[in-house]
């Protein structure tokens, strides 16, 4: 039976089928494990099942022991680990997709309707009492006839555009390439980002955080917006310039930020306490029991599929 480590404490099903698969070292204090930490704990392990709080640099898989021949990463994104470097050392990498697309793409919603509808400045009011209603109390942007520009348009995106477009909203896109015209629903399609941004009234952020995507929110780009535009973000916070956007805000440029995800997490740029319309979460897009558990099951089934097969249908490098 294999041994594996696993970083971050796992819901009980999912920790109860690594039991029944393999040999799991477990971090039972759910601990953020350093990097010395993950090489010391992974000695005699053959894989590891690690979160998106690991990062896996090159430095930290070089000192990996030579008996580890997987990193199963329990999120869909995989920025926190040096494909190439354990490429190198003959290490396979895996993520977990599809499986936590609808819950991501509710935040995606919530996002939107959180910045355009003003819920942080609501909530606050709402606690403080002593609030006054008048025809100008906390007017926000209706979505109704609105504009989403959607920025990658894989499931999270597709999805994210069919619920837009249930609520009246107009969807434009920017991806690698066009879409089947099934798969579009209707949807506009932009073939760079400029003409994207442009028409987008709302923005959200679907597109994986790659060296091209990287800052692609900028000084720069944000001017290519209409004044007054909304700026969502479900996807990575290295998509996004903080500073950037946060000066847009400052000025107006942009009416309103919705972020489930921000650089440096969990420490948010004190910038953004600041602007009342930024509505911040703390990264909860795939936070649902269901979606929790399958994406636990899928990381563990990935690195089962690679040692009864020599490869997994996951891999992502």
């Amino acid at each position: 039976m294999k041994k594996i480590l696993i970083t971050r404490k796992l819901i009980k099903d999912s920790e109860d089928k690594a039991s029944k698969t393999f040999n799991p070292v477990f971090n039972t204090n759910d601990e953020l494990y350093s990097q010395s930490k993950v090489i010391e704990m992974s000695q005699g392990c053959d894989g590891i099942l690690t979160s998106l709080t690991d990062k896996m640099d090159k430095e930290t898989i070089n000192k990996l022991p030579n008996t580890i021949k997987i990193i199963s990463n329990f999120a869909v994104g995989f920025g926190n680990i040096d494909l190439n470097a354990a490429k190198e050392k003959g290490i396979a990498v895996t993520n977990t997709p599809d499986v936590l697309s609808d819950a991501t793409a509710e935040i995606g919603i919530l996002l939107i309707l959180g910045a355009c509808r003003r819920a942080s400045e609501g909530i606050q009011s709402a606690k403080d009492g002593g609030w006054k209603w008048s025809a100008d109390y906390l007017i926000g942007k209706q979505l109704t006839g609105t504009r989403l520009g959607i920025l990658g348009m894989g499931r999270i995106g597709q999805k994210i555009g069919r619920i837009a477009k249930s609520l009246g909203m107009v969807i434009h896109y920017h991806n690698r390439s066009k879409l089947s015209e099934d798969k579009e629903d209707g949807a506009i399609y932009h073939d760079n980002v400029k003409s994207l941004f442009s028409v987008s009234d709302v923005l959200s952020i679907c597109c994986p955080a790659t060296k091209e995507t990287e800052n692609m929110i900028n000084k720069e780009t944000v001017e290519y917006f209409p004044k007054g535009a909304v700026i969502t973000n479900v996807a990575r916070g290295d998509i996004v310039d903080d500073e950037a956007l946060i000066d847009a805000l400052n000025r107006r440029k942009i009416y309103a930020a919705g972020l489930d995800v921000y650089k440096n997490e969990p420490n948010l740029n004190p910038g953004y306490l600041k602007i009342k319309s930024a509505f911040i979460l703390p990264h909860l897009g795939s936070a649902t029991k269901d979606t929790r558990i399958a994406m636990a099951n899928l990381a563990i089934d990935n690195i089962d599929e690679f040692f009864n097969t020599g490869k997994c249908s996951n891999k992502v490098n």
